[in-house]
């Protein structure tokens, strides 16, 4: 296996907290990122081009959307690849790391195809760890909380084995993604393989997709249209939610940590709030009219959700530091934008139709004038 030359030690802060490799840590690595024009996958190639690597972005735009990687098109160090990961992909040159971030994680979109989300979590998961091994590189999973299911115990520790049921519409996603870590270790205990495994809890911020399904995004966009903000069930259940920066910078001290830590990792926010706080914070956050509508609980949703991350604080020194309101504050500002300009751009439509409608009736009716 190819060894990292001058790896920098990374120093703990007085707070305990880990301080991110600096600009240049990254310089001369080339990295690829399955996914990476996804709502998680464009931050982290962000932050990659930032710091100095040549990144490879993969993408079929199943979910992600080029405008989340539009500002990096036209980088020298960014180059994107239409991609679908469930078939081996060829890329000339040398590889230093591979995440794989591929595959839609909103059970809306998840359940739609759930045949291609159970083969692009095994098959894309494979063929990243094909690729891994041809080019000596590093590859990071990015797994989920959901591998533990509607967890028995709580909170949920790496240790914790799960409580998933393996026949529910949900399974092509949980049990998709406990296969793909099976991979990884499988191929770490043959090939000696570099791997790491990220359990990423719930996350938020800009870029997430309007219909996604997930709950802040709903919330926030329900509330911005002033409509009735969706809950299922009585509202009482739990969820941690973790905002992007702060995730992307997990991802990224997990990957460059020391070789033998492989994980698995929870990498999510320990602050535990319910459905219907939620709601109501956004409502606040927002100034929106909009009342509560109580749906059905789907089926195998979990009850509570909220990660023990003292593995991470210990192997990487990484720990959420935004909390809910300023990243609540900053994903209502993204969705408040991408919504009130596509009603903007509508309506500006609307009114050059009817100028351009205005001018035909008018050369029209000269046409027809009688001399």
């Amino acid at each position: 296996m190819k060894t990292e030359n001058g790896r920098q030690n990374l120093v703990a802060n007085v707070s305990g907290v880990r301080s991110l490799p600096k600009a240049g840590h990254h310089s001369k690595k080339t990295v690829v990122v399955a996914g990476g024009a996804g709502f998680i996958g464009s931050h982290l190639c962000d932050r990659l081009v930032q710091k100095g690597c040549d990144v490879i972005c993969l993408d079929n735009l199943y979910t992600g959307d080029m405008s989340n990687i539009r500002p990096l098109l036209n980088h020298p160090r960014f180059r994107f690849v239409q991609h679908d990961v469930r078939t081996p992909v060829v890329l000339p040159g040398p590889i230093d790391r591979v995440y794989n971030l591929a595959c839609a994680a909103s059970p809306r979109h998840y359940q739609s195809d759930p045949v291609g989300t159970m083969m692009t979590c095994t098959l894309g998961a494979r063929h990243m760890l094909d690729l891994a091994c041809e080019k000596s590189a590093r590859v990071l999973q990015a797994s989920t909380s959901e591998v533990y299911g509607d967890p028995e115990v709580h909170p949920q520790s790496e240790d914790y084995l799960g409580h998933v049921n393996p026949i529910g519409p949900r399974a092509c996603y949980d049990e998709g993604k406990r296969a793909a870590e099976t991979l990884f270790f499988d191929y770490r205990r043959l090939y000696n393989i570099p791997i790491k495994v990220a359990r990423i809890f719930n996350t938020y911020g800009p870029r997430m997709l309007e219909d996604d399904g997930r709950v802040v995004s709903n919330f926030v966009v329900q509330a911005l249209r002033d409509e009735p903000i969706t809950i299922y069930g009585d509202g009482t259940q739990t969820r941690s939610f973790c905002f992007v920066d702060d995730l992307v910078s997990g991802l990224e001290l997990l990957m460059e940590s020391d070789e033998e830590f492989a994980g698995p990792c929870n990498l999510g926010n320990p602050h535990e709030v319910t459905i219907r706080e939620i709601a109501e914070r956004v409502v606040s956050a927002a100034g929106s009219k909009s009342a509560v509508r109580h749906m059905p609980l789907p089926q195998d949703d979990p009850k509570r959700r909220r990660p023990l991350i003292d593995r991470a604080l210990t192997r990487l020194g990484w720990r959420p530091t935004i909390d809910l309101d300023r990243g609540l504050k900053e994903t209502i500002g993204y969705f408040c934008l991408k919504i009130f300009s596509s009603i903007a751009v509508s309506e500006l439509s609307q009114v050059q139709l009817a100028t351009r409608k205005s001018k035909q009736n008018t050369v029209l009716q000269i046409k027809r004038k009688p001399e």
